[in-house]
């Protein structure tokens, strides 16, 4: 079973900045990227950003030049820094692993269990 762990969700005022993380653990051979997915009160649930294995990194029209998604030194931990953060930016955001290759087995999404950001005017 692989779980993913995210941290670092909060309240911010409105041009502030937040950091979240996600750690994948568990049994897995390799993981195709992970990325940040978020979800407003009455919305879909929409990407946000993602990044691959190989550091190809992919982000939201609305997000573009604010967020930034990398690595740090643990592979199977995906960073997400928050800037210029604006009221709509506001939705519980979820980590996510693609691609998830195990032992006889191929998950092409699983999901933590989401974390909430609040950002106030």
């Amino acid at each position: 079973q692989v779980q993913l762990v995210e941290s670092g969700g909060g309240s911010v005022h409105s041009g502030g900045s937040l950091r979240l993380s996600c750690t994948a653990s568990g049994s897995f051979v390799s993981i195709t990227s992970m990325g940040w997915f978020r979800q407003a009160p009455g919305k879909e649930r929409d990407l946000v950003a993602t990044i691959t294995s190989g550091g190809i990194t992919d982000y939201a029209d609305s997000v573009k030049g604010r967020f930034a998604i990398s690595r740090d030194n643990d592979k199977n931990t995906v960073i997400l820094q928050m800037n210029s953060l604006t009221p709509d930016d506001t939705a519980v955001y979820y980590c996510a692993a693609l691609g998830v290759r195990r032992a006889g087995q191929w998950d092409n999404v699983l999901w933590g269990q989401g974390t909430q950001v609040t950002v106030s005017s």
